[in-house]
């Protein structure tokens, strides 16, 4: 799979660097292997976060649940097994 490329500058910490070069070398990758791959996984897993909220509020307001604090009562309510406050 032919994939076209752009080149970024960017300005890490020395630290970091050096954490991601000790990393990719112990995959076996270089240093721009490795970074693809773990801005795949964070996008990956952002999108996945962001599915869950959706389906959380969409419960939600089929539930009609308006706040945090009803949640935070229900969640107390279930733990408890009685009412907050």
């Amino acid at each position: 799979m032919y994939m076209s490329t752009q080149t970024l500058n960017i300005a890490l910490p020395k630290e970091l660097v050096k954490k991601i070069d000790q990393q990719a070398k112990e995959e076996y990758r270089n240093r721009s292997e490795f970074i693809r791959e773990a801005i795949r996984i964070y996008l990956r897993r952002r999108q996945d976060w962001n599915q869950i909220v959706k389906a959380g509020r969409e419960a939600a307001r089929k539930m009609g649940i308006t706040s945090e604090e009803q949640i935070n009562d229900i969640v107390y309510e279930f733990r408890h097994g009685r009412k907050s406050g």
